[in-house]
């Protein structure tokens, strides 16, 4: 049973008289527990309500399109709290934040239903097998998983759940069923690469449902004190991790024309070596984890200069981190050589707040833009900085300053802009 704290205007349910307040008990007989049970039985031409008002019980039936929502809103967007993560890995970047941050910043969420919903990757051990029997049943797909380890005692090691090991054969029951798999290795230097990585990868090889898998570095910042030591990856040890991913993605490519598995950029940042093309991607599946994303940028800018015939002119300043800034630096040559009444400085910001590990646009804090800026920026034209550097709603970096409070302090107007290359261009020639 759940709460309906809202009704939409027009909607099928507002024509049937239901109201905010009332309690919401099951649907065409099925009782409703969360976000997902609500969607799979409202997708029905006709649908039953069983309902609660004053505590009284009535219903109502709705005759719709199939798929068409009802118009029912809740409390929160899940129906009930967002399961929190039960697993103490030892590369949890969540517990590399410092003391004093906002609460939000601190909760690990596990929750499948964010899998489905938004993308989230689960390490499945907050399921139970009642949970992989209606993920089953009600045919969703795909879902995406942080695997780490196919070994089950070393995945035991590294999440420090003790069913974390047995749990992997939910990955082996979702592929039986038909259910897409998006796959995640977080790898901890001399833990789980090198033969570990071998076994893994062979393993998700005879998934028959894997859809894509990314190998990522585990990600350590200098807020490490009584975690476990890990040694980050160098350019040796990254190109290692590159060899063997490679030879999985050719070894499907050549059964499934299909490669599947690959490794983040940053891997091959560290490494040294050159980024693939945007083919050998395969459409970008794993493209939140890192995997081909400055290719995309890359490609996609190119192609929107090619299109653009007018920039106005003027001074941008542009601010990303570490490991963007070469290829940052690259395009805005490109578009300066073509546009030369345009001028463009770049700057990398180095991430102080976490250490120098940290590389991404995506971790820079708003005092690391401030103190790396002031100086170079002195009030002269707009500041262009990655969206991903902001909060969901765009009105906070991690360390709760507001875009505002960095405008006031450089003296600048604030762009925050997408990790797309048609918005990059698109910035560049507009401001």
């Amino acid at each position: 049973m759940v709460t309906i704290t809202n009704i939409t205007a027009n909607s099928p349910a507002h024509k049937k008289g239901i109201k905010s307040g009332d309690i919401l008990i099951s649907v065409n007989g099925n009782a409703v527990r969360d976000i997902l049970d609500y969607r799979y039985y409202i997708s029905e031409r006709i649908v039953g309500l069983l309902l609660s008002r004053g505590g009284a019980e009535y219903t109502v039936t709705v005759n719709k399109d199939v798929y068409e929502d009802i118009g029912l809103e809740f409390g929160t967007y899940l129906m009930d709290n967002k399961k929190s993560c039960r697993n103490k890995c030892v590369f949890c970047f969540i517990d590399q934040n410092p003391a004093g941050m906002r609460e939000s910043v601190y909760f690990k969420d596990d929750d499948e239903r964010l899998s489905f919903l938004h993308g989230n990757y689960i390490t499945l051990t907050n399921m139970t097998d009642e949970d992989v029997r209606r993920i089953i049943k009600m045919k969703i797909t795909p879902i995406n998983v942080s695997v780490h380890t196919m070994d089950k005692e070393l995945r035991v090691l590294l999440t420090g759940n003790r069913f974390a090991g047995e749990k992997l054969d939910y990955l082996r029951r979702f592929a039986e069923s038909g259910t897409g798999l998006n796959l995640q290795f977080v790898l901890c230097r001399g833990l789980n690469d090198g033969e570990a990585l071998e076994f893994s990868l062979s393993e998700i090889k005879k998934l028959p449902t894997l859809i894509s898998a990314a190998v990522v570095p585990a990600g350590l910042t200098k807020h490490r004190e009584k975690l476990c030591p890990l040694v980050p990856y160098d350019g040796k040890s990254a190109s290692e991790v590159i060899d063997i991913v490679e030879k999985f993605n050719r070894k499907l490519k050549a059964e499934t024309g299909e490669g599947k598995i690959f490794c983040s950029d940053e891997f091959y940042l560290l490494a040294g070596r050159a980024l693939h093309n945007g083919e050998y991607y395969e459409g970008y599946p794993q493209y939140e984890n890192g995997v081909g994303m400055l290719t995309d940028m890359e490609e996609t800018f190119l192609a929107a200069l090619s299109d653009t015939d007018v920039a106005v002119p003027g001074v941008i300043h542009l601010a990303t981190g570490e490991a963007a800034f070469p290829l940052i630096t690259r395009l805005a040559e490109k578009f300066t050589e073509k546009f030369p009444t345009k001028k463009i400085n770049a700057h990398k910001i180095k991430n102080e707040f976490y250490g120098e590990t940290v590389t991404v646009s995506g971790l820079l804090t708003g005092q690391d833009y401030i103190k790396q800026l002031k100086g170079w920026v002195n009030g002269n034209g707009t500041l262009l900085i990655s969206r991903s550097s902001l909060n969901a709603d765009g009105t906070l970096f991690l360390d709760d300053i507001t875009p505002e409070r960095l405008e006031k302090e450089l003296g600048v107007k604030l762009v925050a802009v997408e990790n797309d290359g048609y918005e990059l261009c698109s910035a560049f020639a507009e401001n």
